[in-house]
């Protein structure tokens, strides 16, 4: 019998979250879309919203914006920050406003969704599909109009507010990540990131140590894997089993500028984020 064909490599890199670092290698995230959800803003938000092509509010989202900016920015007034986008034209990259709001629009405060759809944001009331999250809808809306068409096959869509607060919305907002595997989805919060390694693929993740770190993870969410191999890990594994119930990799370190994954199973990858 002919060996298996070698898997195709996807590559990941968390060089957005760098103010500093040149663009990502090759095709890790060489388009951002940003989706905000309805939790504290983390102390890069203000970065991200300045190098993705399309920023969306899931419902309450906006409200974190309207809120949240001004208290990360606290040098300037609350009102000139909501309002730089109205003085420039085109609007500018740290620009405040949101491009989209999205959801079910139970949790967007009356008076801030007033004042960016007089901005001209954009204001999809899906209130009648009760069956999928905020998230879903905004993923689904950002895949289907994709900022870059012709660069849709390297986007990453960046995702605030998506861990912390309540654990069902937690759980519901890691299915979203196993919902759409093709595309590159990133949950964060100030202290960790997460996003899926498909099985489809071998994995590289190229680590950018002044963010990252030292704690890394791998969790097989949604079926056991029966084989995972790994390097760059301070605890490699090698052909190893994991499942809940058995074992899973968590508290890991990592040890090399340059991680890879290979597994039978979808994982998910979880790193510490520094102060």
């Amino acid at each position: 019998m002919a060996p298996a064909p070698p898997l195709p490599t996807m590559r990941h890199s968390s060089a957005f979250l760098n103010p500093s670092s040149p663009a990502p290698p090759d095709d890790a995230c060489a388009t951002l879309a940003l989706v905000v959800l309805n939790q504290r803003l983390p102390r890069f938000a203000p970065l991200l919203w300045s190098r993705a092509a399309v920023r969306v509010c899931a419902d309450g989202g906006a409200n974190r914006v309207f809120d949240g900016m001004p208290e990360l920015l606290p040098g300037q007034d609350p009102g000139e920050v909501r309002a730089r986008c109205v003085t420039s034209k085109p609007v500018t990259d740290d620009a405040y406003k949101p491009d989209v709001i999205k959801g079910d629009m139970d949790s967007i405060r009356p008076e801030v969704k007033e004042y960016y759809s007089n901005l001209g944001t954009k204001i999809v009331d899906e209130s009648h599909d009760q069956d999928t999250t905020d998230l879903h809808k905004c993923v689904a809306f950002i895949t289907q109009n994709p900022p870059v068409p012709d660069k849709s096959n390297q986007l990453c869509i960046l995702v605030l507010g998506a861990l912390g607060g309540r654990f069902d919305h937690e759980m519901g907002n890691i299915n979203v990540l196993h919902l759409f595997p093709n595309i590159k989805i990133v949950l964060l919060s100030d202290d960790c990131l997460i996003f899926l390694l498909p099985r489809t693929h071998r994995h590289e993740i190229h680590i950018e140590r002044s963010i990252e770190g030292p704690h890394c993870g791998l969790i097989p969410i949604g079926m056991p894997s029966t084989s995972t191999t790994t390097t760059g890990l301070r605890w490699n594994l090698y052909n190893a089993s994991m499942s809940y119930g058995g074992l899973i990799s968590t508290s890991n370190v990592l040890e090399e500028d340059k991680v890879t994954v290979t597994s039978d199973s979808d994982l998910i990858w979880t790193a510490s984020l520094r102060d």
